[in-house]
């Protein structure tokens, strides 16, 4: 199962991000978990300098922008068998 944290406090840029991860997990039909991080002590575990930021199996692999649901989709197919 793929572990996906969408990491900022709630905005409507977060909002987005972890629209476009549902969208994307559920066109390519995998199974993932996906997780809010909203205290800032949890954000800055990452090397993250603005929100909003997507990590995929605790990789960071966006922040500071909203990757559109292709790009996360690409992301995600990079992680299948």
């Amino acid at each position: 199962m793929v572990k996906i944290k969408v990491l900022g406090p709630g905005c409507p840029n977060c909002e987005k991000v972890e629209l476009h991860n549902s969208q994307a997990v559920e066109n390519l039909g995998i199974e993932a978990e996906i997780i809010k991080i909203k205290e800032y002590d949890q954000i800055m575990e990452y090397p993250i300098l603005t929100t909003p930021g997507l990590v995929i199996n605790d990789k960071l692999v966006c922040s500071g922008r909203i990757p559109s649901q292709a790009e996360i989709s690409n992301w995600l197919a990079e992680l299948l068998p």
